[in-house]
């Protein structure tokens, strides 16, 4: 085995990639050469004092990455027609070579002029900007107090692994939302416009463009311009979170509401729910305090319509006793008149006694016997009638004062079943105002009950002793 030697050069990965990049021996690869074209920026950040950015050919969207020193980048503005001086650098990157341009010097700044796609551009946008945006906010506040499901279709490419990004910034606000996802070539735009008219036609609430981020170029993909046509005509609210922040596409302008990536697309819809869950709950407190207003200014006047009646029979009372009074004292005065008119009609008998003779005194003495009989009969009557008249007074006084004590208790009983009512029609109002809250407000609802302070019942106490305590006055 040892003896047999092969016949033939064998090679590894590595060392095939290294001939074929040391074969890549041409001038412009070791001179210093010229380029032409439309700067962007790259990612924003340096590594090692140096920008990694792309320079794009006029005409078409090719482009070659560039390497540049911070203080030359810092003289160049964005999206402008540069000459630059440099040298083309080779890396081997997996089984590729990589050209990159390293600039040695600027050149020229030209000044680039208006193409007719740029014009279509801004046409567009004008366009927009004259049937104006659908505001995100008021179209989630206006389903969320119908108490209605916001319909959302998003839009991602074909292997995207972003939508837990979304659900993730959306959060608990996820039962608020009807989420439906569809899938197409997110970097081809007739992919996207194909797909765009299927799922405007479903009567959505909000479509919305959304992918993880890309290379450079996928990027033009949003600049075209059949696909910005069809976007603005969209009845739906629209919304692009395609995961770039450096720059912005034709798309992100002519969006209603533009997301960077898609875990914001999320946090911002759960940003909205969660002020209009504020909002409400605002709104449910006011109601509450003006409901115990009213219900306190109702019980105030029933409690001043109560002591009212209270008055006047009380009132009424006091002239029964005064009429009582004076009938037991007319009743006085007139037995001590006709007292003192039947001791002027005896003395005025005996004084006729003493004028007539014998015979006429034993009658008269007789008369006057049977007159003073009659009179003791009279007085006998008299007094047992008083005493009549005065149980009859006590057993009415008694009667009333029973009446009284029954009417409190009806006062009371009244006033109880009034202010239960009153309680019991006010709380269904406000049931039947809260329940639509209820779902979205379990943890409010809880701290404004175990809260909630029984002004009710201190109300009823406070009256009560107030009512009993007048009464007592009144009677004693």
């Amino acid at each position: 085995m040892q003896g047999n030697e092969l016949a033939y050069q064998v090679y590894s990965p590595g060392s095939v990639l290294g001939l074929f990049s040391n074969a890549l021996k041409l001038n412009a690869t070791v001179n210093l050469i010229y380029l032409k074209g439309r700067y962007s920026f790259g990612g924003g950040k340096a590594y090692g004092n140096y920008y990694y950015d792309n320079l794009f050919s006029e005409s078409d969207t090719i482009s070659i990455g560039v390497r540049v020193s911070a203080l030359l980048r810092s003289k160049i503005e964005n999206n402008e027609i540069y000459i630059l001086r440099g040298y083309i650098e080779k890396s081997i990157k997996n089984s590729s070579v990589e050209l990159r341009f390293v600039v040695d010097e600027i050149i020229q700044q030209e000044e680039r002029a208006i193409s007719e796609e740029e014009l279509q551009r801004y046409e567009l946008i004008q366009k927009k900007l004259g049937k104006g945006s659908k505001d995100l906010e008021t179209v989630i506040r206006e389903k969320i107090l119908k108490d209605e499901p916001i319909r959302i279709a998003n839009i991602y490419g074909n292997n995207a692994i972003v939508q837990r990004d979304f659900a993730e910034g959306l959060d608990v606000s996820q039962k608020y939302f009807q989420v439906s996802e569809y899938t197409c070539s997110i970097t081809s735009s007739t992919s996207i416009v194909s797909k765009l008219e299927e799922v405007s036609a479903l009567g959505y609430d909000i479509i919305a463009l959304v992918r993880g981020g890309g290379d450079k170029q996928s990027m033009e993909t949003f600049n075209d311009l059949q696909l910005s046509e069809l976007f603005i005509t969209i009845e739906a609210v629209t919304v692009t979170a395609i995961g770039h922040t450096v720059d912005e596409t034709l798309l992100d302008k002519l969006a209603d509401k533009r997301f960077h990536l898609p875990h914001d697309y999320g946090a911002g819809l759960h940003s909205i729910v969660e002020k209009l869950s504020h909002e409400k709950s605002n709104s449910r407190a006011l109601l509450i305090d003006e409901v115990k207003k009213d219900v306190g200014k109702q019980f105030a006047e029933q409690v001043l319509t109560l002591e009212k009646q209270l008055k006047t029979k009380n009132d009424e009372f006091t002239e029964a006793q005064k009429n009582f009074k004076e009938q037991a004292e007319n009743q006085v005065k007139i037995f001590t008149e006709q007292l003192k008119v039947r001791n002027e009609e005896v003395e005025k008998l005996k004084k006729d006694l003493t004028e007539k003779h014998g015979q006429q005194v034993k009658t008269l003495t007789d008369q006057l016997s049977k007159r003073t009989e009659e009179f003791q009969k009279f007085q006998e009557s008299s007094a047992k009638q008083l005493q009549e008249t005065q149980k009859s007074f006590s057993e009415q006084q008694k009667l009333r004062q029973q009446e009284m004590e029954s009417y409190k208790k009806e006062l009371n009983v009244l006033h109880e079943k009034n202010l239960q009512s009153v309680i019991n029609e006010k709380t269904a109002s406000l049931k039947a105002a809260v329940e639509s809250l209820q779902q979205e407000n379990v943890r409010l609802n809880t701290e404004v009950k175990n809260s909630k302070t029984d002004y009710i019942k201190i109300v009823i106490a406070a009256v009560i002793a107030l009512v009993t305590g007048f009464l007592l006055a009144k009677l004693f």
